[in-house]
């Protein structure tokens, strides 16, 4: 009994360094990647209880194509472009939780300014460029 617990542990720890060293230099996960996984299990949840075949078939396509989506984002060994993927989605996701400002870009440099909501026509003035332009808020 003795020997087979610690063929366990050696087994679990052989196990635990290889996908270690097979994960070196991967990206891994992070916001975005769950909540491509969540979008996907759901799609394929959907599809088991609609059964409409070509609903039900779009469903489970859309839900492969998901999870096949953030499989390659978490093996993939660009992290750079998977870091900067992921700051977009949450840049993307304050400013729709953002219920107080609106956010416009410059037409000269394309900077985003964030001003207050419900102030009507106001002049705004970018803080990178100088260049003024008028939007209602």
């Amino acid at each position: 009994m003795n020997r087979i617990k610690y063929w366990l542990q050696n087994l679990g720890a052989k196990l635990g360094a290889g996908l270690r060293h097979f994960m070196l230099g991967r990206y891994g996960t992070d916001k975005l990647n769950t909540v491509i996984l969540i979008s996907g299990v759901i799609a394929s949840l959907l599809s088991m209880f609609i059964k409409i075949p070509v609903v039900n078939l779009i469903l489970t396509v859309i839900s492969y194509a998901l999870m096949i989506w953030a499989i390659y984002r978490m093996l993939s060994r660009n992290t750079y472009k998977r870091y900067q993927e992921n700051r977009k989605f949450l840049r993307l996701k304050e400013r729709l939780k953002d219920k107080q400002h609106r956010y416009f870009g410059c037409p000269r440099c394309r900077q985003q300014v964030r001003v207050p909501r419900g102030k009507g026509k106001i002049s705004i003035t970018c803080p990178k460029c100088g260049e003024k332009f008028i939007k209602k808020t």
